[in-house]
């Protein structure tokens, strides 16, 4: 099995600022870096080294000069400098000298005819990987190398071709690639969309006796479990949603086999859950006492109400509530709570009740930022002019204050353009909480009805 990856060597922000001062030697400096990571015999065992380095259309010993020899030929010096990739085995999959083989097949069979690519295969870990560095121009044309979704997937199925050839394992199930915030929410622990989905399932699974049970279970919690035999895929969605996600994508322990076997596995005790959980007793609400009158308190109403409300579903209001979102949509949102409440004070503070008052108070944050900042420009001029040592003192206070008010409005107005982005992600989230808050309360129903006849 062979994991792929290719992406782009660019330029950072310092690179740039180089390049525009000196572009050949700044081109040559981070090609240089690319492949010197490649091909650096130096490194000690603990690093990585290359044992096994060959070049496609270029030599290997002279690969930076003979792939800047190319984009000088055809004035492509700017851009990209080149494209890094890597190839990725098992541990114990492949020997060095076949690792290093289907590396050059692959860099030969994909990209041999017009570009040049170096391959260098290394040994430092318990999986053995080739990097394969691309010129991002071709020898032949002079065109840049277009490094889109075709190209990694023309990648991805030649190397699946190479490693079959080669009677090695390929991945049947490729997940693709996470977004970095959910990656990172992940791996914090938030509640995102799949790290609930496997919540979810772990609380069936833990319950239940039965596949039937389990789907039962999931949807109590909002989920919806479609595992019909002629499809391709096992999904599971929330029930708000048309939108499905394979299960595979969970993970391995979240495929079908996998979850019959935890079900098969549940004791007595553990199976006795399920009933208290799909039949909750329902609790007596304390008395609480008001004082004053409903008729003489003042109605709120406009974003104020929505977003004391929207804060009430997500359990915020009041502090240290027991109340917990019931839909999955809801409970994804509690993750972004800081956002809301950043939001709830902006709203309640200036009052702002439609979402006219909200574009109106963002047009008067943008000119007190226009009007702050040509303040503080001329401040600046200023100094550069003033010798006066008490005139200066006096300037750099002004200045430090345009500082800090420029700060606070362009912070206000970042907090109002989401309340204008997030409104109807609010509303839909409210809807599905709504949806929710009916079938946990249809099954008591049903039981109240009983009881009377």
């Amino acid at each position: 099995m062979a994991t792929t990856k290719i992406w782009p060597i660019r330029d950072n922000l310092k690179r740039v600022v180089q390049y525009a001062a000196n572009p050949e030697k700044t081109e040559s400096q981070d090609l240089a870096h690319t492949l010197h990571y490649a091909i650096n015999p130096d490194k000690t065992e603990a690093q990585e080294r290359a044992c096994f380095v060959t070049g496609v259309n270029c030599r290997a010993d002279n690969a930076i000069a003979e792939m800047n020899a190319v984009k000088t030929h055809f004035g492509k010096t700017g851009g990209n400098v080149a494209y890094h990739c890597y190839q990725s085995f098992l541990p114990g999959e492949v020997s060095a000298q076949q690792c290093h083989e289907i590396g050059v097949k692959l860099a030969r069979q994909l990209w041999g005819e017009k570009y040049q690519v170096l391959v260098a295969t290394h040994l430092d870990r318990n999986h053995l990987h080739n990097h394969l560095v691309i010129n991002s121009v071709s020898f032949v044309d002079g065109r840049k190398f277009n490094d889109n979704y075709r190209a990694y997937y023309a990648m991805r199925e030649a190397s699946d071709a190479l490693c079959q050839a080669y009677s090695l394992s390929v991945i049947e199930q490729p997940r693709g690639k996470t977004p970095r915030s959910i990656y990172f929410a992940e791996k914090n622990g938030e509640p995102t969309r799949y790290n609930l989905m496997r919540e979810a399932i772990d609380k069936a699974a833990g319950m239940s006796f039965s596949m039937t049970q389990f789907a039962a279970a999931l949807k109590k919690q909002g989920y919806v479990l479609e595992m019909d035999t002629g499809r391709k895929y096992p999904t599971i969605r929330s029930v708000n949603s048309k939108k499905p996600v394979r299960l595979y994508r969970l993970g391995e322990a979240y495929l079908p086999d996998g979850i019959k076997a935890r079900i098969l596995g549940n004791s007595h005790e553990e199976r006795q859950q399920y009933h208290r959980f799909m039949n909750p007793v329902a609790k007596i609400s304390g008395q609480m006492q008001l004082r004053g009158s409903f008729k003489s308190m003042r109605k709120m109403t406009g974003l104020r109400a929505l977003y004391l409300y929207y804060c009430y579903r997500l359990g915020v209001i009041p502090r240290n509530s027991p109340k917990k979102p019931l839909s999955p949509e809801m409970k994804e949102a509690c993750r972004r709570l800081q956002r809301y409440s950043r939001q709830v004070q902006l709203v309640c503070q200036h009052k702002l009740d439609t979402d006219a008052d909200v574009q109106t108070f963002i047009d008067k944050a943008r000119h007190s930022i226009q009007s702050v900042s040509a303040e503080r420009t001329g401040i600046y001029n200023k100094l550069r002019r003033c010798r006066e040592p008490d005139e200066i003192l006096s300037l750099k206070e002004r200045r430090d204050q345009c500082t800090q008010q420029l700060a606070a409005h362009r912070r206000y107005k970042r907090v109002a353009e989401t309340v204008l982005a997030d409104l109807g992600d609010i509303h839909m989230q409210l809807d599905a909480e709504h949806q929710m808050l009916q079938r946990e309360r249809q099954p008591q129903q049903r039981q109240e009805r009983r009881k009377i006849r």
